[in-house]
């Protein structure tokens, strides 16, 4: 009898388990798949706290747990990943973040592989996820679309002003003729 208890709460946790990463999955903008197969206890911390720092969830489960929380979300389009000891990154808000913190910590640490993602629906592998680690981080980004926004409507009144200015320039040489003449 008391081996069935802990069975029963066993997959309750489970079911828990489950049901918490299926959420994850479901909010998250960006999903990376790592193999962390050789890395320390310390190591795997401070990769932790550099995606925490950023806001990212590092997150460790059995592969089934993974494939069962994956099923009717985005991320069962990479479910056939789990395979070996895996660990995922999930970023809410900045999908740059995660891809540009764990290309770092990679090469740095050869034991740490990352396999495949997930981009708001998308696959994408390992040149696509290096490709990402590449791009600026979110708030470069918008600064710089920020930038061009306001280059625009700079630019524009200073073609506006240009014209009565070229206007006043023109009328100007016209009556310095005239009174030259």
């Amino acid at each position: 009898m008391g081996k069935e208890v802990f069975f029963f709460v066993k997959l309750e946790e489970k079911k828990q388990i489950v049901a918490a990463l299926k959420d994850r999955f479901d909010k998250a903008k960006v999903v990376i798949v790592t193999d962390y197969k050789g890395l320390d206890v310390a190591a795997i911390n401070a990769l932790r706290k550099k995606l925490k720092e950023a806001g990212i969830e590092y997150r460790v489960a059995k592969n089934t747990l993974f494939i069962r929380a994956a099923e009717d979300t985005r991320v069962a389009l990479i479910k056939d990943h789990f395979k070996g000891p895996n660990a995922v990154a999930l970023s809410y808000e900045d999908p740059v973040a995660p891809a540009k913190i764990l290309s770092s910590f990679s090469a740095q640490n050869e034991s740490l592989e990352i396999k495949v993602g997930m981009l708001e629906g998308k696959v994408i592998h390992i040149d696509d996820i290096k490709a990402l680690a590449a791009l600026p981080g979110q708030e470069v980004l918008l600064a710089q679309a920020l930038g061009v926004l306001k280059g625009v409507p700079t630019a524009l009144v200073r073609a506006l002003n240009e014209v009565p200015v070229r206007l006043l320039n023109a009328l100007n040489a016209i009556r310095s003729q005239k009174e030259a003449a």
